[in-house]
């Protein structure tokens, strides 16, 4: 059952992060759902423009219907990730969005306002949800590129100003994260002291964490030992997202780390049968693979076990 991401963040704010997890084929639709419906879990699929050009739009959201008919007792949103102003009007249009996120972050702040403002005026209207951005991640993700020296932690007391003024329905903050697999040199953790102050000055706001991955170093070891070459790489400390959900995090995007579970899978079995060149092995093993993970990090988020409360609360 697709919702809108305001009835999945008005169920969990202050108890509970839904995870947002990017999708770009069936192999990550299929695990997402199983690993969603095994940790009875409400979730957000999270479409990228990149997700929309890797093969046809109209592709990844068939595969996505086909999926919320093989697992009927899902219960989830689907969200454009880090649209432009013109995409998210396609989106809006498209019928099938019940969220989208439009990022004018890279704008001015007075920009930022105008942009969001006419997006959820857009959106309003056909009772869609709208996710903003204020402050800037670092690191790569997609077309996303900030280098550090660009990046800078939201605000709060313009975070309050920008949700004021554009009427949006969630808002991502920076608050130490970063996007791609390079996220923080050392050991460093969130700044839990802005999301204090930002939870303060807009108590009962649902706000949104990007760039949440937490690299599990595990998968980095067994992808290198497999013949990849990814070094230095450092994610979120998963055990920071439930303390975060209790500030009113209602929303942790986790993308990267489904990429890793994809590669360490397929370069271990292609390691393993050197002979083989059938693919489809190899992605029946990843769908269980990535099953588990989205299943282990709904428990960190305290969203698993969530689902027949929820259903109750939507009157389903």
């Amino acid at each position: 059952m697709i919702v809108t991401t305001g009835q999945l963040f008005k169920h969990a704010y202050g108890k509970y992060a839904v995870g947002a997890y990017n999708i770009n084929n069936a192999e990550q639709a299929m695990g997402l759902f199983k690993g969603c419906i095994s940790s009875q879990a409400p979730f957000i699929i999270q479409i990228s423009k990149g997700a929309r050009k890797y093969t046809d739009k109209r592709v990844l959201e068939a595969i996505i219907r086909a999926a919320g008919e093989i697992f009927p007792d899902a219960i989830f949103a689907v969200h454009l990730d880090h649209g432009d102003e013109q995409t998210c009007y396609e989106c809006i249009d498209s019928g099938f969005f019940s969220s989208v996120m439009i990022d004018a972050s890279h704008e001015s702040f007075d920009q930022n306002v105008a942009i969001t403002k006419r997006v959820v005026d857009k959106a309003h209207a056909t009772g869609i949800s709208v996710e903003a951005e204020l402050g800037m991640l670092g690191g790569v993700e997609e077309d996303i590129k900030v280098d550090e020296g660009h990046a800078m932690l939201t605000n709060p007391e313009e975070a309050k100003d920008f949700v004021a003024k554009t009427g949006c329905d969630s808002l991502a903050c920076a608050i130490g994260t970063s996007h791609g697999a390079f996220k923080f040199k050392g050991k460093q953790s969130l700044h839990f002291d802005v999301l204090q102050k930002i939870k303060a000055l807009l108590p009962g706001f649902p706000l949104v964490m990007h760039g949440s991955s937490s690299v599990p170093q595990d998968e980095v070891a067994r992808i290198n030992a497999a013949g990849g070459k990814i070094a230095g790489s450092m994610g979120v400390d998963p055990n920071e997202y439930l303390p975060a959900a209790k500030l009113g995090v209602t929303k942790v995007n986790i993308d990267t780390d489904g990429r890793l579970v994809w590669t360490r899978v397929h370069r271990e079995y292609f390691r393993d049968n050197p002979g083989d060149f059938d693919f489809r092995p190899a992605g029946k093993i990843f769908i269980e693979e990535y099953a588990k993970f989205i299943a282990s990090r709904n428990v960190l988020l305290g969203s698993a076990n969530q689902l027949a409360d929820l259903r109750k609360s939507l009157g389903k």
